[in-house]
């Protein structure tokens, strides 16, 4: 039976759907079964609805509460037998119930070579920022098991980057962006196939 993938993302998705397509070409051997967000706009609730993935809003507009937001994402991940869980430029920080339910099947994507320029407030061009202003040469991107700390858990891969001279934040964001597609989609490959092993 093939391993089946829980995405959340809060914006565009591009991560989430390079693995979409990586497994319907069969290059990653499981199937994409659930799509949450805390953006009812997003355009990865756009992307689920083209590849008729099953989907949620799930926010503090649906769930005040975060003790039941955070029991609502847990239980939507369980109904639909989720195996591993990616993060995919997902803004929240996960609760308790979902960090214990899912505990060491949790993966996220960061746009730099962790443990540099990780943690609160270390996300999207905001990294990009902080590698131009510490005269970096080289960045990249890491996948690694999501804990509950900001970008501190266990790394399993990361691919580099050069900075280059006269690079904005944006233009080294664009650059980096087709990189985190090549390594989140070889790392859940790898750990969909047994070669990264989680526990």
């Amino acid at each position: 039976m093939s391993m089946r993938l829980g995405f959340l993302a809060s914006h565009g998705g591009t991560n989430m759907q390079a693995i979409i397509d990586a497994c319907r070409a069969d290059r990653i051997r499981a199937q994409p079964v659930m799509v949450i967000s805390n953006n009812r706009n997003s355009g990865a609730l756009e992307r689920a609805i083209r590849e008729d993935i099953p989907f949620r809003h799930l926010s503090s507009t649906t769930h005040p509460d975060p003790a039941l937001l955070d029991q609502a994402i847990a239980q939507t991940l369980e109904m639909q037998g989720v195996d591993l869980v990616l993060l995919c430029g997902y803004m929240k920080r996960l609760g308790p119930v979902t960090l214990q339910r899912f505990a060491g099947s949790i993966l996220n994507i960061h746009p730099s070579l962790l443990p540099r320029f990780g943690g609160l407030g270390a996300f999207g061009i905001h990294v990009h920022e902080q590698v131009l202003a510490a005269g970096e040469t080289l960045t990249g991107a890491t996948v690694h098991l999501v804990d509950d700390e900001y970008d501190t858990g266990r790394i399993l891969a990361q691919i580099t980057v050069p900075v280059l001279p006269g690079d904005t934040p944006e233009s080294l964001q664009a650059r980096v962006l087709p990189f985190e597609h090549q390594l989140y989609c070889d790392t859940v490959h790898k750990v969909v196939s047994g070669l990264i092993r989680l526990d």
